[in-house]
């Protein structure tokens, strides 16, 4: 698979973390890696979390269950993501979103309070983290001003870009994304309703900008970018 820019950034931040995990294991004794299958969660909205969770590889849905117990996906994240508790103090917090593997899913899990510790310790690793961090809240300002004044279809093709751009792979129409979203996840990340989004898709697929299949999307990101 050809190396996108998230790509060679997230590498950076594994061969980093990874340089000589032994050794960190050492000095930070918390740290854990561990393997997650296909819908495993990695915590629940609501548990009492006192951990920072590192994407190694893989890819991790995080949603919010309403108060009606309605689930929406806030986001899609892959390798090198970091998540998990952030707060200032030493103490658990109430995690606020669900983060659920889809696929098989490789991460990392240390403490806290020895994150932080790593953190002040591993300057470039730091600045890594925090560029990965940083990026996901441009994204997240993207979104809801993109919600707030650009019409559906709009909302569909920049939602698809930028996943394909995180989770794409190259092929003959532009990029397959090597993720399965249903049409009711990828709803929730543009902001509009199944059958609305729905339509849009179909609509697009009939232009021959895109194809999609129960079990892949093809993105023809030349013909998107230009309208």
């Amino acid at each position: 698979m050809p190396l996108t820019r998230n790509n060679v950034k997230s590498n950076l931040i594994n061969n980093i973390f990874e340089c000589d995990l032994e050794q960190l294991k050492k000095d930070y004794s918390s740290i854990q890696e561990i393997n997650a299958s296909n819908n495993d969660f990695l915590y629940r909205q609501g548990n009492c979390c006192s951990d920072v969770y590192w994407i190694k590889d893989g890819v991790v849905k995080l949603s919010y269950v309403t108060e009606e117990g309605v689930e929406i996906t806030i986001a899609v994240l892959g390798k090198g993501s970091v998540i998990g508790s952030f707060s200032g103090s030493s103490a658990s917090q109430e995690l606020q979103e669900s983060a659920k593997a889809l696929g098989k899913v490789n991460f990392y899990r240390l403490a806290k309070n020895e994150f932080k510790t790593l953190m002040s310790q591993q300057t470039e690793l730091a600045w890594h983290v925090f560029e990965e961090i940083y990026t996901r809240k441009q994204k997240v300002e993207r979104k809801l001003r993109t919600i707030l004044t650009q019409p559906v279809e709009a909302r569909v093709i920049a939602t698809l870009l930028e996943l394909s751009e995180i989770f794409g792979i190259r092929c003959t129409h532009g990029y397959a994304l090597e993720i399965h979203l249903t049409q009711q996840e990828l709803a929730d990340l543009v902001g509009a309703s199944r059958s609305v989004v729905s339509t849009a898709l179909n609509d697009l697929r009939n232009r021959g900008m895109l194809d999609y299949t129960r079990e892949q999307l093809c993105i023809n990101d030349a013909t998107l970018r230009n309208l």
